[in-house]
């Protein structure tokens, strides 16, 4: 059996319900096709609601400043239901020595924006918060290559800030080692100002005093009241009953005279005039090896990282003493499987029933996936031994639920941008295929739908040349 439409969508995460919902709202509904091999959508946005619980599995919320995030609830109608995280628990630490220290207030887009609390901070040893703040007298970088972020932040404040302030929350967001992600593809704004003003803290700090240009205020962390599902759910409502396919995967794709063919698992096929690829890079290098094999190998090239998350939940009684933050960062350099942990019940309070506590733990990072595949037992034993030696909880859990993800995390190593540069040269070689997800520039929620609906205007701007043609 063919099925014939203009677009066919390959991936049913954020990224490929983002174009896809683009792509129907602008063709009609008869002209898309969106494939997910999973039996449900939404990718690694995984919602459970559980005795009272709101537990997620992968990502917990979103950045409202960056576009795509809102922009795409306000269409789908769901703005309403965003809800910020607790301003009661904004404080958050670093676990050092097996103690849990307060991160210095203004770090901002990863390194300090404030001297005062980086001079008191006692997460740093006296000669290396004076190191630190003597940023502003390091000389430039003169040389335009990429560097590695690590390289960067000990260039400008010195080693031990960077393993003990800015490695952990580079772990929090990537999971990654920055001995070799690209500083250019992950904080490109830190290479811009230090090129332009020979410093990263002084212009941080005459913006802290200048206040926001624009007047208006910047959203933080955001999310729906109960849960990330909620958007999954708005989207899948939003293309109802227009054509969705889950449970079926793409074995192949092979080039027509005008066009492309899907040939699917279950045996069917799909004629496209264009066909976005919203899998991660490894998936798509499958898909494409036969139409361009350097192709392929450039996206098999791109590294990801497994990692894990643990929830668990106790009655207020089993918690010996409150928790006074949202949680902590566990840096490399500390050691242990645990990479960070979340008091998801002081950041979403609404999301816990009457005394109950929720506690979510990342486990698995670049070089340490060890134990993001360790069976149910020892991550159980893991969660259990941090429970008892940070927080002093030794009840066993009310709850427990382990999310892994295998190959999860895309990392942007040094040289990212040059081999996207090599991938987009040779995706011109194949009119009408386009990559998208957070293999390519951004691996947040609104990054992958900025990618979503740019991937969508790049299919219907190659579906217009054929029109004009």
């Amino acid at each position: 059996m063919n099925t014939t439409v203009r677009v066919a969508v390959i991936g049913g995460g954020i990224t490929g319900l983002a174009a896809a919902h683009r792509l129907m709202g602008a063709l009609g509904p008869d002209e898309v096709l969106l494939l997910e091999r999973d039996d449900r959508l939404g990718g690694k946005i995984v919602t459970e609601r559980v005795d009272g619980y709101v537990i997620e599995g992968g990502p917990d919320c979103f950045l409202g400043f960056k576009a795509g995030g809102v922009e795409l609830c306000r269409e789908l109608g769901v703005d309403d239901r965003l809800r910020g995280t607790d301003p009661r628990f904004r404080r958050a630490f670093v676990k050092r020595g097996g103690r849990l220290h307060e991160l210095p207030d203004g770090l901002s887009g990863l390194v300090p924006s404030r001297i005062r609390p980086l001079l008191t901070t006692g997460i740093l040893s006296p000669l290396a918060r004076l190191r630190a703040a003597l940023e502003p007298a390091v000389p430039r970088r003169r040389a335009a290559a990429d560097e590695a972020i690590a390289t960067f932040v000990t260039r400008r404040f010195g080693r031990e800030a960077y393993d003990w302030l800015v490695e952990p929350l580079l772990s929090g967001i990537f999971a990654g080692d920055g001995e070799a992600l690209s500083l250019q593809a992950t904080f490109p704004q830190l290479a811009e100002t230090e090129r332009r003003h020979g410093s990263v803290l002084v212009p941080m700090l005459r913006a802290r005093f200048a206040g926001p240009t624009d007047g208006v205020p910047r959203l933080g962390f955001v999310t729906p009241e109960s849960g990330l599902a909620e958007i999954v759910a708005a989207l899948e409502t939003a293309i109802s009953p227009r054509p969705v396919w889950c449970g079926v995967g793409v074995e192949t794709v092979t080039r027509l005279a005008q066009g492309w063919r899907l040939t699917l698992s279950d045996g069917r096929s799909v004629d496209a005039l264009a066909v976005i690829c919203a899998t991660p890079a490894f998936a798509a290098a499958d898909l494409l090896a036969a139409l361009d094999p350097v192709l392929s190998a450039l996206l098999a090239d791109i590294p990801f990282v497994s990692t894990a998350t643990v929830s668990v939940a106790f009655p207020q009684s089993a918690v010996p003493a409150p928790f006074n933050g949202s949680g902590y960062v566990s840096p490399r350099a500390e050691g242990g499987g645990v990479v960070a942990c979340t008091w998801t019940s002081n950041k979403f309070p609404a999301r816990v029933p009457e005394h109950g506590v929720l506690l979510r733990f990342f486990l698995g990072r670049a070089g340490r996936e060890e134990p993001a595949f360790a069976s149910d037992d020892e991550v159980r034993r893991l969660v259990r031994d941090e429970l008892a030696a940070v927080h002093g909880i030794t009840a066993e859990p009310s709850l427990w639920r382990i999310h892994r993800w295998p190959r999860g995390l895309p990392q942007y190593t040094v040289g990212h941008l040059e081999r996207l540069a090599r991938i987009e040269r040779r995706v011109a070689g194949l009119p009408g295929i386009v990559l998208a997800g957070a293999s390519y520039r951004g691996v947040g929620i609104p990054d992958c739908i900025q990618s979503g609906w740019a991937a969508a205007d790049s299919a219907m701007a190659h579906i217009q040349t054929l029109v004009v043609a």
